[in-house]
């Protein structure tokens, strides 16, 4: 699994946009030079939407799975409560998108092995 290294930037998609995104890491992705924030998701559909809104995102769901294959997402931001992180991170991984989970990485070692085992 990797990026295109050819692509002027990475794609990415953030599943989770609550509280945290909003001003600490969210907007990051659509800061930094070579990143772009291309879609978004929260159960939530209208929440989703009001976010993608705010941070001009053009694509938003409210299903994980959907945003984590969605064409034109490269690699994936999970800021879901921890319960999720491994169940998230695997299916992408197994998607051949590369992951960045928000702390702590899961909520015991056995996920967390099931999480590097993905890799």
């Amino acid at each position: 699994m990797s990026i295109n290294r050819n692509k002027e930037s990475i794609n990415w998609g953030i599943i989770g946009v609550g509280n945290v995104t909003e001003v600490k890491s969210g907007p990051a992705f659509y800061k930094v030079e070579n990143s772009k924030l291309v879609a978004v998701m929260r159960r939530n559909a209208e929440k989703a939407a009001d976010y993608a809104r705010r941070h001009n995102v053009l694509k938003w769901y409210n299903n994980g799975s959907a945003l984590i294959n969605a064409p034109e997402v490269d690699a994936v931001y999970i800021a879901t409560p921890p319960d999720t992180h491994a169940s998230y991170a695997i299916e992408a991984l197994k998607a051949g998108k590369p992951v960045y989970v928000e702390k702590p990485m899961a909520r015991n070692y056995a996920e967390c092995l099931e999480m590097l085992k993905s890799c």
